[in-house]
């Protein structure tokens, strides 16, 4: 692709050399720049691709998009100065692949928690419609049957260009995908045009990177003030910030609800540790999720799925059909009658919740194994433990992915935050292997016993290493030895 066609939606503050070359590929990578490419310096988190350009002297790049000339101006390689680096990524992203957004229904889900199953049961959701669709997600990416390894909630740009693209290629009509606080911040939706959004909820969560829950807001919002006005905006309203989202977006506004009137409400009739009969705008519906929370993930898929101009019929049909994600409320059972819950839970209002549809279902004991990640918020870390304690007959407080801190400092965290009452509830058991096998083992007839945190994850990280670790694995593993 010719560079002026590349760039036609940027608006360049300035361009120096050659005015139209042949472009072969685009890189944020400097390591990936081959002859003929386009780099774009981008500014992240830790590194900003600046810095790598007086390294491509002799690479054969072809054009460098950055936000500031380098101060040694190269012959033969054109210069395209941008206001942001971030935005023109994605901006050149959906160009090269011929603006694969446009050309199905692409639906963002946005929120604290409730984004995986929401985004993953619109895409079921599309298929038992009959329709081919793709997914991005933090589970794993579709393109209609086919699964992508996900590494990220939310892609860079180019590489969700290039997996919507694909989705293009395959025939698929609808796309769903996950879009995260940080995704939203530093850009990588832009030049994408969405048919929909959807927000769930907001609570605490990744202070760590925005410092303030004001400004993790403000990342959320800036996805729905993008929205156009031909698609719609779907927001909880039973959230404090849900109309907030709303303000000043140029979308069609809509509204779901558990508790008052809505475009689309959902009430549970009755709740099971397999499943939940639910009210969908007045018609009921046997589904195979359980939960408060749940209710409000299939509500809006619900609204979701008829703002996309499905049958409201066919959709309800449907909503029976659809299944948990992986890790998210997966029950396992033992045959002597214990039942352990895998979830993802990892914030102090997802632990919470999973708590509270686990209380509903009148279980004898709860027994809560929870952990908290390293080289994260650490504030949550007290408050989360406190919160698992209170809603346990038992907590067990062990080791999550601790990155690069000491197991034990993060442990030390969460034991701040529990009082003498809850102490008394309260075991620590650093290694996650042992903290689950002891849940187990101390678990009776009719107990539900919580491994809250990593849900779907494979892994647990550990000074850089991710090693095999499955708490669903584990929970089998554990069941067996009983």
């Amino acid at each position: 692709m010719q560079l002026l066609q590349l760039i036609s939606s940027l608006k360049p503050l300035q361009t120096v050399g050659p005015k139209n070359p042949e472009i072969s590929a685009i890189t944020f990578d400097s390591r990936k720049v081959t002859p003929g490419s386009m780099f774009v310096a981008v500014r992240g988190t830790s590194v900003d691709g600046h810095s790598f350009i007086p390294l491509l002297e002799h690479s054969g790049v072809a054009a460098i998009v950055c936000e500031k000339l380098p101060e040694k101006v190269l012959p033969g390689i054109s210069y395209v100065v941008v206001e942001n680096s971030s935005i023109a990524l994605g901006l050149l992203s959906s160009e090269w692949f011929g603006h694969p957004s446009r050309k199905l229904k692409l639906v963002g889900v946005t929120g604290t928690n409730g984004k995986t199953t929401t985004a993953t049961l619109i895409y079921e959701m599309a298929r038992l419609m009959g329709l081919k669709a793709g997914l991005l997600s933090t589970v794993c990416n579709y393109i209609e049957t086919e699964a992508v390894h996900a590494v990220q909630t939310t892609p860079d740009a180019y590489s969700i260009n290039e997996l919507l693209a694909r989705m293009v290629a395959a025939g698929c009509s609808v796309a769903a995908m996950e879009v995260s606080s940080h995704a939203a911040h530093q850009h990588r939706i832009a030049g994408l045009k969405f048919a929909g959004g959807i927000f769930s909820n907001l609570t605490r969560d990744h202070l760590d990177y925005h410092k303030t829950v004001q400004a993790y807001l403000e990342a959320k919002k800036s996805f729905f003030d993008g929205l156009p006005a031909d698609a719609f905006a779907l927001v909880n309203i039973d959230d404090k910030v849900g109309r907030v989202m709303l303000q000043n977006c140029a979308a069609r506004h809509y509204t779901y609800s558990l508790r008052t009137m809505a475009d689309f409400t959902g009430r549970i009739i009755e709740s099971r540790l397999d499943g939940t009969l639910l009210s969908l705008n007045d018609h009921e519906v046997e589904t195979l999720f359980t939960g408060r929370f749940n209710a409000y993930n299939l509500t809006a898929v619900f609204g979701a799925c008829c703002l996309l101009g499905w049958p409201e019929e066919e959709v309800l049909a449907h909503v029976s059909r659809l299944v948990p994600v992986a890790g998210r409320f997966q029950a396992v059972r033992s045959p002597k009658g214990v039942v352990a819950i895998v979830d993802y839970a990892h914030t102090p209002d997802a632990v919470v919740n999973v708590l509270e549809a686990i209380k509903e279902v009148g279980p004898k004991r709860i027994l809560t194994v929870v952990g908290c990640g390293g080289n994260r918020d650490a504030g949550k870390r007290p408050i989360m433990a406190a919160e698992a304690a209170r809603r346990s007959d038992k907590v067990i407080l062990t080791s999550d992915n601790p990155r690069f801190e000491e197991p034990e400092a993060i442990l030390a965290d969460m034991e701040a935050g529990l009082d003498a009452e809850l102490r008394a509830k309260a075991l620590v058991i650093v290694d996650r292997r042992e903290a689950i096998r002891a849940a187990i083992q101390m678990a009776q007839p009719g107990s539900v016993v919580l491994i809250a945190g990593k849900g779907h994850e494979p892994y647990q990280e550990v000074k850089g290493v991710k090693h095999h670790f499955d708490d669903r694995e584990e929970v089998t593993n554990a069941f067996n030895e009983l």
